[in-house]
C-alpha cells in the first residue's frame, strides 16, 4: 500500500510538471496576447485608486472609467509620441554623431599609442553607428502596431476597471467568506498594489530628473533617455545601469571622458536621493523578496515573454505568489521560497489555518 501511494504521488508531481512546462510553452507562443494582458493588468492596478476615489465622489463607474481611459490614454499616447519623436531626431543627426565618434576614437587610438599599445582592430571607421541604428529602427519606428497594441490595452483596461469592484465578492463565493483570516490575500493583494503604485512614482521622479539634468548638460535625446529610465527603472537591479548606458555613450562623444564621468555622478546621486528612501519605504511595509527570487523571476519571465517579462517580473510573482497562497496543497511552494512570510500578520507571526 505504501508503494503504491508513493507510486501515486510521484504520478502526480510528473503530471504537474507537465502542465506547468505545457503553460509555459503555451505562454511563450503566445507571448503577444500574455503581453497585453499583463500591461493591462497593471494599468488597472495603478488606475484602481483613482477608479475608487471617483467612485467615492458619487461618479457612475462608466464616466469614471471613461474619464480615466482618456488621461490615461493622453498621457501614454504623449509620451510615445514624444519618445518616437526623440528617436527620429536622433536618426537625423546621426551624421553628427558619427563625427563626434569617429573624433573620441581617434583620441582614444593617440592615447593607447602613447603607453604603447598597438589597437590593430581599432580606428575611427571601425565602428558605425548607421549599423546600429539599422537594426534598431524598424521596431522602434512601428506606429502602426503600437497604436494598435495601445488600443487593446486601453480596451481591456477599460473592462477590467468595470470588473474589479465585483472581485471580492466573487472570490469570496470561490475561496469561502474566511479568506483573509486563513490567508492574508487581502493584505498581500494590497501590498502588490501599493509595490506597482510606488514604483510607479518612483519611476516617474527618476526618470524627470534625469532626462531634466541630461537637458541642462545639452546631452542629445534627453527626453529619450528620461522616458528609457523610467521604464527600465522596473527592472530590479540592473535596469537603471542599462537605462544610464545610452547617456552616458553621448556624454561621452560630446564632453569626452568627463562629459561620461558627470553623467555617471547624476545616476550615482539619483539612486541615493531617490531608489534609498522608496526601498526603505516599501521594507517598512515588510515587503521583502529574496534575491534568488528576483533572479530567477526576472530570468524565467524574460524568457517567456521577452523585455515586457523582465520589466513586469516583480508584479507578476507578486500575483502567482498570492495564488499559490490560496491552496492548502500549493501553500509549501512559498515556505520553500522564503516568502511566506509576506503573508505573515502585521506582527510578523504566522496566519493560523
Amino acid at each position: 500500500m505504501i508503494r503504491l501511494y508513493e507510486m501515486r504521488e510521484t504520478r502526480n508531481y510528473l503530471l504537474a510538471a507537465a502542465i506547468l512546462l505545457i503553460l509555459i510553452i503555451g505562454m511563450q507562443i503566445t507571448a503577444y496576447i500574455v503581453n497585453l494582458l499583463v500591461i493591462s493588468l497593471i494599468l488597472t492596478i495603478l488606475t484602481l485608486p483613482t477608479m475608487d476615489f471617483l467612485r467615492k465622489k458619487g461618479i457612475p463607474d462608466g464616466i469614471a472609467v471613461g474619464v480615466i481611459t482618456v488621461v490615461a490614454g493622453g498621457v501614454i499616447l504623449g509620451t510615445l509620441m514624444l519618445t518616437m519623436h526623440s528617436f527620429q531626431v536622433l536618426i537625423q543627426d546621426l551624421p553628427m554623431y558619427q563625427a563626434e565618434l569617429n573624433d573620441r576614437l581617434s583620441e582614444l587610438l593617440l592615447l593607447l599609442d602613447k603607453i604603447g599599445i598597438d589597437p590593430a582592430s581599432l580606428s575611427p571607421s571601425s565602428i558605425s553607428l548607421s549599423s546600429i541604428v539599422a537594426i534598431i529602427e524598424p521596431y522602434a519606428l512601428n506606429a502602426g502596431n503600437g497604436v494598435l497594441y495601445l488600443f487593446f490595452i486601453m480596451i481591456t483596461t477599460c473592462f477590467a476597471l468595470l470588473e474589479a469592484p465585483k472581485l471580492p465578492e466573487r472570490l469570496e463565493k470561490i475561496l469561502g467568506a474566511n479568506l483573509e483570516g486563513r490567508f492574508g490575500i487581502k493584505r498581500m493583494s494590497s501590498l502588490m498594489i501599493e509595490f506597482v503604485i510606488v514604483r510607479t512614482e518612483a519611476n516617474l521622479i527618476h526618470g524627470t530628473l534625469f532626462g531634466l539634468s541630461l537637458w541642462a548638460m545639452g546631452i542629445h535625446a534627453a527626453a529619450l533617455w528620461g522616458i528609457l529610465t523610467f521604464i527600465l527603472a522596473f527592472i530590479p537591479y540592473i535596469g537603471l545601469f542599462i537605462a544610464a548606458i545610452p547617456a552616458i555613450f553621448f556624454a561621452w562623444l560630446q564632453y569626452g571622458v568627463w562629459g561620461a564621468v558627470a553623467v555617471v555622478i547624476i545616476v550615482v546621486i539619483l539612486n541615493a536621493l531617490v531608489e534609498n528612501p522608496i526601498f526603505a519605504y516599501i521594507a517598512s511595509r515588510r515587503f521583502d523578496l529574496p534575491p534568488l527570487v528576483v533572479i530567477i523571476s526576472l530570468i524565467v519571465w524574460g524568457w517567456i515573454l521577452g523585455i515586457s517579462g523582465m520589466i513586469f517580473a516583480i508584479p507578476i510573482t507578486l500575483i502567482l505568489l498570492i495564488m499559490v497562497q490560496c491552496s492548502d496543497e500549493t501553500r509549501w511552494i512559498n515556505t520553500l521560497l522564503g516568502v511566506d512570510k509576506l503573508f505573515a500578520d502585521e506582527g510578523g507571526a504566522k496566519e493560523k489555518h
